[in-house]
């Protein structure tokens, strides 16, 4: 009647099936009316499909009755009519603050509007507001919308404003464990998932890779952590578990300024590193070689 929604539409009573929506611009507000079906007695206690209704009723701002004028069975009356939705309405509770307005339709016909003028001073007893219209001839359709808009803009302007909550989201990279530094024997461990994947990565014959490794455990906080953990320059840091690790003479840069990294490619931080199995032969062997010259060791 009002939008450019098309719902089924017939002679009879409850035509209507589903709620159809439809959209209404009136002057600068533009608002949703819900064509909901008809209620019948006990649609408050789930009668028919009337629980349903009831609750896209619940999210309306103002209520509009629609009562026919012209209709053809000789027991009904609009005013009847309007009784039997508002006790429905007052059963289901919590909407005794939503205005009103009643709608006297199909005042084209002559039966219709004679009705409509014998009707319209009890409804306005009331309390109603009313409006005659003819949703055939377009007649009272304007004046109905720019009311409704009205009602609507009001409604909102008493709603209490939320204020406007700006919630930043910022998911943790699902391979994100951080990393530690522990203090072992002789040595400083680095474990975590970054800096063992980029260890893993890093060709150590390519000085350009090795200097971009450094650069990237500067900055993850690595050399920051390793201070804090007691290392200091020339102490051997361990990245990566036991079986898979790179061992390094540690020569730290953050205490000293970006110009103890040199040129790219040229980080003496991770001067030859060499794995974890590499390193203990090498101990051994300088063992081995300590204990022969022990051994030759011939006083003057």
């Amino acid at each position: 009647m009002l939008s450019a929604a098309k719902p089924k539409i017939a002679d009879y009573p409850f035509t209507t099936l589903v709620p159809n929506l439809g959209v209404v611009t009136a002057g600068s507000t533009v608002y949703t009316i819900a064509d909901v079906p008809g209620l019948i007695p006990g649609a408050s206690q789930g009668k028919g499909l009337g629980l349903e209704f009831l609750r896209h009723v619940e999210r309306c701002s103002v209520l509009v009755h629609v009562l026919d004028t012209a209709a053809l069975e000789s027991e009904r009356d609009p005013l009847t009519d309007l009784d039997v939705i508002e006790a429905e309405l007052a059963q289901y509770g919590g909407l005794d603050d939503r205005p009103r307005v009643v709608v006297l339709n199909k005042v084209d016909i002559p039966d219709g509007k004679d009705l409509a003028d014998i009707i319209r001073p009890d409804l306005e007893a009331r309390g109603y507001q009313v409006f005659e219209v003819s949703a055939v001839a377009h007649l009272g359709l304007k004046e109905l919308s720019f009311a409704l808009a009205k009602i609507v803009a009001e409604a909102r302007e008493a709603k209490p404003k939320e204020e406007a909550t700006r919630i930043v989201i910022r998911p943790k990279a699902v391979d994100d464990a951080g990393f530690t530094v522990v203090a072992e024997e002789g040595f400083y461990r680095v474990l975590g998932e970054k800096p063992e994947r980029w260890v893993r990565q890093t060709d150590f014959a390519n000085d350009e890779a090795v200097g971009y490794l450094a650069d990237r455990l500067a900055r993850l906080g690595v050399e920051e952590e390793l201070m804090k953990a007691g290392a200091h320059s020339g102490d051997e840091v361990v990245i990566g578990p036991e079986d898979d690790a790179v061992v390094f003479d540690w020569e730290p840069s953050l205490a000293t300024g970006a110009e103890m990294l040199g040129r790219r490619g040229e980080d003496h931080r991770f001067d030859a590193p060499r794995p974890a199995a590499q390193r203990r032969r090498d101990r051994d062997a300088e063992r081995d070689e300590a204990d022969q010259e022990f051994d030759t060791f011939k006083p003057f």
